[in-house]
């Protein structure tokens, strides 16, 4: 019998160091690579820069960036789609687009795949995708590239778990966002599977409300339309529940939506029955505690302004953002051209909203400043290091000149 032809790769193609220099060439900045070497710290004049100790790529986001360029230059004569985005990060997508790699969008019906013919090559992105849509590319035959994050497999694993042992699974996240969607699909492998997507601490106290009996069916209902599992009935299957967690998202906030959800079963049904009807795991990814860590530790320093870089759609930068925000002034960047030198004014998302707005004279002209600097899990060093050079040009210092 001839041998099968594998079309399913998980592990790279073993072209690592074969596209490593155009990686470095793409994303590695000189900038960033000096504030390592000078305790993350880089002071000229009366500027003084400070990165967090963690930032940027992760594991998860390198691999995932490293497979799609094996994939293109394992397959350099062949059509090559991406289910979505790679990661959420503007500059990465576009040097994709650029090596020819066209993008599905995706919606909440899933992917149209009507164009993909077995001969292709399709690119699963680092949040996953959801069970049906892996079906499908599986019944084209297509080859898949599967970049899925391992932190985001773990949650997959415990997700399972609940739905295999009969538990609701209540997962912290952003209803709409690939990575919630393709985690709450996995329910869907066994009959009678269920979750329910809760946003934050005030949705989840409403789910608290409805198992306590103070809540009302046809307002929660309506609350959770596109949250919910189909045909999800709160009556039912709120009696046993399962907690997880997109892995971006604020880990503390996380923990503690654990621990109301589990109180809440106590408080109604009582110790035994929590003991047996309710689990709860810190499914938080490392890489994304390590960077809130690491970012509240700079803000015990003082700091004049905050600057954070990362796509807008990104949610662990969404997450640090907002735990700098709270602390001192914060801008969110999309990347460094939003820090226009010339007009000395910065284009930045505020905290929970979803448009861009410009802020003139965000950097003092004189005097001694701080700026704390930190950046998202996707976004690239070449980008922090744009972001760095920005602030010094923007008090009239020459980039160029720091060693």
């Amino acid at each position: 019998m001839p041998d099968t032809v594998p079309t399913y790769f998980r592990k790279g193609f073993g072209l690592k160091a074969e596209v490593q220099e155009d990686l470095s060439s793409d994303y590695t900045g000189r900038l960033v690579d000096i504030l390592r070497t000078q305790d993350y710290t880089l002071q000229v004049g009366d500027i003084t820069v400070r990165l967090a100790r963690e930032f940027g790529f992760c594991y998860g986001v390198e691999r995932a960036v490293d497979y799609a360029y094996q994939a293109r230059r394992k397959f350099p004569d062949r059509r090559i789609v991406l289910a979505g985005e790679i990661i959420h990060n503007p500059h990465v997508n576009d040097k994709l687009r650029e090596m020819g790699v066209e993008f599905l969008k995706g919606g909440p019906a899933g992917f149209d795949f009507g164009s993909v013919q077995p001969a292709d090559v399709v690119i699963l992105p680092a949040f996953g995708v959801t069970i049906h849509d892996f079906e499908q590319l599986r019944k084209l035959g297509c080859v898949m590239v599967d970049t899925t994050c391992g932190s985001v497999l773990n949650v997959w694993k415990r997700v399972d778990a609940y739905a295999r042992d009969g538990l609701t699974s209540l997962i912290h996240g952003k209803h709409y966002h690939e990575e919630t969607r393709a985690t709450a699909s996995q329910v869907e492998r066994y009959s009678g599977g269920r979750y329910l997507v809760v946003r934050d601490m005030a949705e989840a106290l409403l789910v608290c409300d409805y198992i306590e009996g103070r809540g009302e069916r046809g307002a929660f209902l309506a609350t959770f339309q596109h949250a919910a599992s189909p045909d999800f009935d709160p009556d039912l299957h709120l009696q046993r529940i399962g907690v997880a967690n997109q892995t971006t998202m604020l880990a503390r906030e996380s923990l503690a939506i654990g621990e109301v959800m589990g109180q809440s079963m106590e408080r109604a049904h009582g110790p035994d029955y929590r003991a047996q009807n309710f689990r709860t795991f810190d499914t938080i990814c490392s890489a994304t505690q390590d960077r809130q860590d690491a970012v509240n530790a700079l803000l015990e320093e003082p700091l004049d302004v905050m600057l954070v870089i990362g796509g807008y759609n990104s949610s662990n930068t969404m997450s640090l953002a907002a735990i700098c925000a709270e602390r001192v002034r914060t801008f969110h960047v999309g990347d460094a051209t939003g820090i226009d030198v010339e007009r000395g004014v910065i284009s930045h998302q505020p905290i929970a909203s979803h448009n861009e707005v410009e802020t003139a004279d965000w950097l003092p002209a004189h005097g001694p400043i701080r700026v704390g600097i930190t950046a998202g899990a996707s976004t690239p060093n070449n980008k922090i290091g744009d972001a760095v050079a920005r602030v010094f040009a923007t008090r009239g210092i020459d980039p160029r000149s720091i060693q």
